[in-house]
């Protein structure tokens, strides 16, 4: 053998380092605990994560649900406002058509001038 050249079958471990960097060490040779404590932490770890992404869909499936019952609360009041504006044009008219022959506002001792009103439909109206 010629020296400085390593025996057969052993392993030149060396680091290289990039400029401005320390070597890194390389890793030791793992003992069965150190085996075994490794995977009981990706055990756990993989528990977590189900966990956690179990965790996420649960919550995105309540969010969900609450939606649901928000777009089924304002279909209902949307109509609810359809049916509030049509009996308020009802009234409106009936209003309107009893103040023409109305006898007290005909009455010529009636002293209070009945101002004219504004359209109360354009004002309930959302925007």
């Amino acid at each position: 053998m010629s020296q400085g050249l390593p025996a057969a079958g052993s392993v030149l471990q060396r680091s290289v380092a990039a400029p401005g960097n320390q070597p890194q060490p390389q890793p030791q040779p793992q003992s069965p605990e150190d085996d075994d404590r490794k995977v009981r932490r990706r055990e756990k770890n993989r528990v977590a994560a189900q966990r956690s992404r179990k965790k996420q869909t649960q919550k995105a499936d309540k969010l969900h649900e609450e939606y649901e019952c928000l777009e089924q609360e304002n279909t209902m009041l949307r109509r609810e406002i359809g049916k509030l504006t049509e009996e308020l044009k009802h009234l409106t008219e009936a209003l309107k058509e009893h103040e023409k022959m109305c006898p007290l506002l005909l009455c010529p001792l009636n002293f209070v001038p009945v101002p004219p009103r504004p359209d109360p439909v354009a004002s309930c109206l959302p925007r």
